[in-house]
């Protein structure tokens, strides 16, 4: 019988939570700094890959923003993404809806055209060449005004065909959900939809301003929703889907061991918790690494598994006729792998 581990490893996914940015693996950026003549303050790729040592969020964002800076061109954009699309797809990843985050890259002098043309080329060559569906979703950066979020969607509306929602991300503590309310508003009439990083750093409080003061269609983390029973309760009812994000939460000391993760605790709760890898050059392991880490200190069940795969899809963007498709297509597969 395969171990929860391996079928995990073998069933096809969703990712729902994954910055691309996040995605910048240190050859790549060497080679990309190179071309474009940038200097980085690092000798060696296993010197930058030291410098991936940190223990806190603030310490990776600025790391995090140290990278964005070699991305000037479209071609830059599109060889990231891509190169994020082939590795995902040895973990057989078929979808993915992943945030851009174009503040970091339009304040420094860089187009939002390229940058999202860029981007969005690679996911169309994805989906033709490897089979793996998408939705993009673009990030305001909380740390910033809510002026700039609105200058933003200004650059972004020649581009919303592109665009399936917006998301926010940043450093969550000092900057509530509230602070973005109108933003948020008007993306709604624009017919995008709306998820918002709550719970991660941030109490549960922001959990319930994402909820009621954003009116978001998922939740990026939300572990924290634990703390307070009235939240949990209506997140199991709405059926919100929650995007966790283990080796980030251990990297960041969310969690402090992977044995206290919350993942088991939200799904014996009924939350519609997943499994994504959130930034993972920076957090030491992509979609499959993230659940082998769970697995090795929770020793997570097949029903787990399973569930958890399932989850992937149902708290996806995906048409419901499609989400069908795959829910059946996974339980097809578990039945001849076990």
């Amino acid at each position: 019988m395969i171990d929860a581990c391996n079928l995990f490893a073998k069933l096809p996914k969703a990712e729902l939570h994954l910055h691309i940015e996040g995605s910048f693996e240190p050859d790549l950026m060497f080679e990309i700094a190179g071309r474009n003549h940038i200097d980085l303050p690092y000798a060696t790729v296993e010197d930058l890959r030291k410098a991936y040592d940190f223990s806190e969020l603030q310490d990776f964002l600025n790391i995090y923003y140290q990278g964005m800076g070699v991305l000037l061109k479209e071609q830059d954009f599109y060889d990231l993404t891509y190169a994020y699309l082939v590795r995902v797809h040895a973990d057989h990843v078929d979808h993915v809806e992943i945030f851009f985050d174009p503040q970091g890259h339009t304040e420094r002098g860089v187009s939002f055209e390229t940058v999202i043309t860029g981007i969005y080329r690679a996911l169309v060559d994805g989906k033709e060449k490897l089979g793996i569906s998408f939705k993009l979703i673009m990030s305001f950066l909380r740390h910033l005004s809510e002026e700039s979020a609105f200058e933003t969607l200004a650059d972004a509306k020649p581009f919303l065909h592109m665009i399936d929602g917006v998301g926010l991300d940043s450093s969550e503590n000092g900057n509530p959900p509230e602070k973005f309310e109108q933003v948020f508003q008007a993306c709604r009439d624009l017919g995008l939809k709306r998820v918002a990083h709550a719970g991660e750093e941030g109490p549960p409080a922001y959990v319930w301003g994402a909820l009621d003061s954003l009116g978001v269609d998922r939740l990026d983390h939300g572990n924290r929703s634990l703390e307070d029973d009235k939240l949990v309760a209506r997140l199991v009812e709405e059926q919100m889907g929650l995007t966790v994000c283990p080796l980030s939460n251990l990297k960041l000391c969310v969690v402090k061991d992977m044995k206290d993760h919350p993942i088991r605790t939200m799904l014996q709760k009924g939350l519609l918790a997943t499994i994504n890898s959130d930034d993972p050059a920076y957090f030491g392991g992509y979609m499959n690494d993230n659940f082998k880490a769970l697995h090795e200190a929770l020793d997570m069940t097949i029903d787990e598994t399973v569930q958890l795969v399932k989850n992937s899809y149902t708290a996806s963007f995906l048409p419901p006729e499609e989400i069908a498709k795959r829910l059946a297509k996974v339980d097809m597969m578990v039945k001849e792998l076990r």
